[in-house]
């Protein structure tokens, strides 16, 4: 694929200082003014000030200059005009607004997970000595921003774009395309996107090592913020990913999440494991294998989403 990477974003939000300290607190580093990233990223979130929370820049990278090259005559064909200087692609979304960059490179490696021990019938891989989970003194930090999710009431466009254009590939549909999920690495997805009243970011999402990280550092953040839980845990169907979503201090929901399936070989997804429409509203299994079986009705139409509509509006967005 050409797009081979999703390096960062860029959140604009009312109060950035007040994000960028939260996230700080969730053992993100900050490298700069609003700047944050991993251990082995130190970019993966900008934050900037904004009129009102929207995703204002997506960074990707790609294998090639003529990838770069590719990608401009695509979405040219579209009526998206695009700059190409030296190694660097950049437009702006017609659907979102948010700018696009698009560097010829690819995402520093992630060091593997510290491998833990973990008990199971008839085999005793721990013995003498509590599970790390327990002893540990803080939540391990985030390891990489992963996918975003965006919603829209102009599909069709925003679907040519990202797909037709940019060349993500399609990982799974429901109801006859409705909703997309789409990827450029080996995650089943670093893109969802979703019928909306509005355009808007619906969430963003950090890979953490496993289920116990997840459930030690979406406690953190319900303890210091009381109602930041959307839903979760639980184990979705299509990605197969364990996850929790919470609000962020803009109001923006946010994904920790782990074990996501992995595509490593186009051909074997698509005849094996690929369904372009899963039956049903929400696939065969609902919103989860396990955990909460239907999120609640403000995880697809948060309660902010008239003033977002409103800041576009007032931008000329829509």
């Amino acid at each position: 694929m050409a797009l081979n990477g999703l390096l960062d974003i860029e959140l604009s939000v009312p109060a950035p200082t007040e994000l960028a300290a939260f996230w700080e607190r969730r053992g993100l580093r900050r490298t700069d003014d609003g700047v944050l990233g991993t251990a082995d990223r130190e970019v993966q979130l900008r934050i900037a000030e904004g009129t009102h929370r929207h995703l204002s820049a997506l960074h990707m990278s790609c294998e090639t200059e003529q990838d770069l090259a590719d990608i401009a005559g695509r979405i040219g064909a579209m009526g998206v005009r695009s700059t190409i200087g030296g190694t660097t692609l950049r437009c702006i979304d017609p659907v979102f607004k948010h700018r696009v960059v698009i560097d010829v490179g690819a995402p520093h490696p992630l060091s593997p997970a510290q491998e833990r021990a973990y008990n199971g019938p008839g085999e005793q891989v721990r013995a003498n000595t509590r599970a790390e989970a327990v002893v540990e003194s803080e939540p391990r930090p985030p390891r990489r921003l992963g996918h975003f999710v965006l919603g829209t009431p102009h599909l069709a466009e925003a679907n040519a774009f990202f797909f037709d254009g940019l060349g993500f590939k399609v990982s799974d549909q429901i109801l006859n395309g409705v909703a997309t999920f789409g990827r450029i690495e080996s995650d089943h997805h670093n893109l969802l996107l979703q019928p909306a009243s509005t355009s808007y970011l619906n969430h963003y999402a950090f890979e953490v090592d496993d289920v116990d990280a997840i459930g030690k550092a979406g406690t953190a953040v319900v303890a210091e913020r009381p109602g930041a839980s959307v839903v979760g845990v639980g184990r979705h169907n299509l990605g197969s990913n364990i996850f929790w979503y919470l609000s962020d201090p803009a109001g923006t929901f946010f994904e920790f999440y782990s074990d996501m399936d992995q595509i490593v070989d186009d051909d074997v997804w698509e005849r094996d494991h690929l369904r372009r429409d899963w039956e049903g509203s929400d696939g065969p299994a609902g919103f989860s294998v396990w955990g909460p079986k239907e999120p609640p009705p403000e995880f697809f139409n948060p309660l902010d989403l008239d003033v977002i509509g409103a800041a576009r509006e007032d931008l000329g967005w829509d």
